[in-house]
């Protein structure tokens, strides 16, 4: 039996070591302090004292005192999704310490991490996985995650996620050989609609003003409407060149993220392996096919590139600098509508007329995705050898609770949001303010920014468009339909953009376009064998590295050589066989889809 009470005098003397992922991604500074900004919490408001006192919805459910640490200990969360390394800073690290008296060191994904953690036979405490496919399968395999139903760990410890995640947990379990180690992330409380648009394409909706708000019919047209965008607006905020696009390389998987993604919002399909997998009939197009999905969004942004639009430090400035690029109005177009748009829209800049908004072409379709009791792809679990199982799972319940999610998500009960009298939610004034702005300093206790202190493991439990659990008026967890943000006054540049696309709200204006919704489902990827997993290797990189090498084309005859030798290489490789398990998974995905 591995399942271990946490006694004071263990607690006392036990500190978790910390092993630092390898990567290029944001390291902490374990002491942040306050950075003067426009803008300012009222300095009369202050959280109570750090006490680790239990909260309500879990004590109801379980006595938490022999597992709350009676000195601070450090927990080790090994997160595939992270951003980020080191210990958690800001308003986050602080409620945590509140509620449960630990730090939470953040590792990262990098080159080599998942091999090297499983050879040292220890993930972490808390283990978060991009996906439930092959590296989480071959941790199942060799052992390396704690059975949540060991001693009734989830009954005990997790009361929320038992009760009300339960086709969640036996997803889990169907996917990983009948025991269950997790959950998927973004779970709905009920099934049958579809969340927000997460892809869109945003510009700048001044500068398309500007311009006369010329038609856009297609992807390609987007290069004619930045290049006249770059002509009135050539220099950024800071006074350098501006671009059309910015882009990074940190979120590359089997192909280039933005191209893939490009295809996603523009034709309706889901990125699946080497290739896309069609939501409308199930059907799979590998990443190289002749005029297929990828190639052609590769060549938009070659397009760009050869007109100028293109930031040349795109495949090596990482996110960081492409967000900065977004701040100082260095680029006008992005296709994810929550990474763009909320670095650029700080009220400086709607005060002088300028915003990213999205607009669409006329023929796009946007994929979007449907809330499932199933959960996602992305694995919450508790590695094996952890000594604090309990801890973990009370940890993971209070995420899953409204208070945990609402607060990971939005900041302080009572400093960022309330209970209304109803029963019901809303961000307060500083709340809301700290969703428009995330540069906006926290109050004391709290130091830095509000994105400063955000939560780092970036992953979700509930769906944020899924109803709140026992919530009113079946109000959701997402604060854009929340009264305050709701009521908010209509600035000059948005009551424009609503004239002029006869649309009160993102969603009711990209509904007017074609979509595709992904169904939800229980797929989970197979397990590929050794031998493929090392074509597969090779063939990422080659793909990788040759849609880069194509992005920067400097010749239409170039980026055509460039392609089609990484289509030489890529089968050489053994690109077949791997298209070929990809068009079998999407089969299987298909079966699996709730009809």
């Amino acid at each position: 039996m591995k399942l271990k009470k946490i006694l004071a005098l263990t607690l006392a003397s036990a500190m978790a070591f910390s092993l630092i992922g390898c990567g290029s991604k944001t390291t902490s500074n374990p002491s942040v302090t306050d950075t003067p900004t426009a803008t300012q919490a009222p300095k009369s408001t202050d959280a109570p004292e750090a006490t680790a006192t239990p909260t309500p919805e879990l004590t109801e459910a379980a006595d938490l005192s022999d597992i709350i640490p009676k000195e601070t200990l450090t927990l080790n969360v090994y997160s595939q999704l992270a951003n980020y390394e080191g210990i958690q800073i800001g308003w986050f690290a602080d409620v945590i310490l509140e509620k449960f008296n630990v730090k939470l060191n953040i590792i990262d994904e990098g080159d080599g991490v998942f091999p090297t953690r499983m050879e040292s036979g220890d993930l972490g405490d808390l283990v978060v996985f991009g996906n439930d496919g092959d590296q989480y399968k071959q941790a199942v395999e060799k052992g390396m995650l704690f059975d949540w139903e060991d001693e009734d760990l989830v009954k005990n410890y997790g009361p929320s996620i038992n009760k009300n995640m339960s086709a969640a947990l036996e997803k889990n379990k169907m996917i990983s050989g009948g025991k269950m180690y997790g959950f998927g992330y973004n779970v709905a409380l009920n099934g049958g609609s579809f969340g927000d648009f997460d892809y869109h394409p945003d510009l700048r909706w001044d500068l398309y003003q500007q311009i006369g708000s010329p038609s856009i019919n297609t992807l390609e047209d987007y290069v004619g409407v930045l290049k006249k965008m770059k002509e009135v607006c050539p220099t950024s905020d800071s006074g350098t060149e501006t671009y059309g696009v910015s882009l990074f390389n940190d979120w590359d998987g089997n192909m280039a993220m933005f191209v893939k993604a490009t295809a996603t919002n523009f034709f309706g399909v889901d990125e699946f392996h080497f290739g896309f997998y069609n939501a409308d009939d199930g059907s799979f197009q590998d990443c190289l096919a002749d005029n297929g999905y990828y190639l052609r969004c590769l060549k938009f942004y070659n397009t760009l590139f050869q007109n100028g639009l293109l930031d040349p430090d795109s495949m090596t400035q990482g996110y960081s600098g492409c967000m900065e690029d977004y701040q100082d109005g260095g680029a006008f177009f992005c296709i994810f509508g929550w990474m763009a748009a909320p670095q650029y829209n700080t009220d400086e800049h709607v005060a002088a007329g300028k915003k990213m908004l999205p607009v669409a072409a006329k023929d796009q379709d946007t994929l979007v995705y449907g809330l499932n009791t199933n959960g996602g792809n992305r694995i919450w679990s508790i590695g094996a050898n952890t000594k604090y199982p309990e801890l973990c799972m009370a940890i993971y319940n209070w995420l899953c609770t409204p208070e945990g999610y609402i607060t990971s998500e939005y900041g302080p009960k009572d400093i960022c949001w309330e209970y209304m009298p109803d029963g019901s939610v809303d961000l307060t004034e500083f709340g809301l303010q700290c969703q428009i702005n995330q540069k906006t300093t926290m109050p004391a206790p709290y130091t830095g920014y509000w994105e400063d202190g955000r939560q780092q493991i970036n992953n979700l439990t509930w769906d944020k468009n899924t109803e709140i659990l026992g919530g009113v008026n079946g109000q959701t967890y997402n604060y854009l339909y929340w009264p305050r943000y709701l009521n908010l006054p209509v600035s000059a540049v948005d009551q424009s953009w609503k004239d002029a696309t006869k649309s009160d709200s993102f969603r009711e204006y990209l509904s007017k376009f074609n979509y595709s919704v992904s169904k939800a489902n229980t797929y989970s990827d197979s397990v590929r064998s050794d031998e493929l997993d090392t074509i597969w290797n090779q063939v990422k990189e080659c793909i990788q590295n040759g849609s880069w090498k194509a992005i920067y084309a400097k010749t239409d005859a170039d980026f055509n050589e460039i392609v089609n030798q990484m289509k030489t290489e890529a089968y050489n490789y053994g690109f077949q066989q791997c298209i070929d398990w990809s068009a079998n998974e999407a089969t299987l995905r298909h079966a699996a889809e709730n009809k």
